[in-house]
């Protein structure tokens, strides 16, 4: 199981630009090395990630294999009402990881 850093305002004024901060914990193998022996390591990554805002889609990535390992990933929105920030990433061999984070907009 990975591990999700989540960083959101627990307050903003209504209006206020606000800036959202997600780390997902996982190793981003490119499918591009090789053991000692020889043999290609699987690919294995984090290929899309996505934010909804009270069950509106406010952000979305596609990621390839040239993100590093432990993908850091920051934007902003506007706090519009108070509510719930849904976040998934979903990846190679069945990875799908969801976290949420609440915010109260005043």
């Amino acid at each position: 199981m990975a591990a999700a850093l989540i960083n959101v305002p627990k307050r903003a004024k209504a209006g206020e630009i606000i800036e959202i901060k997600t780390l997902m914990s996982h190793i981003m193998e490119t499918g591009y090395r090789r053991t000692a022996t020889g043999e290609v390591i699987p690919r294995d990554i984090i290929t899309s990630f996505s934010c909804r805002y009270n069950g509106v889609e406010i952000f979305h990535a596609y990621l390839f294999p040239a993100i590093a390992a432990n993908p850091f990933i920051t934007f902003f929105t506007v706090a519009t009402e108070s509510g719930k920030f849904d976040f998934e990433w979903i990846g190679d061999e069945g990875f799908s990881e969801t976290a949420s984070a609440s915010i109260a907009v005043e």
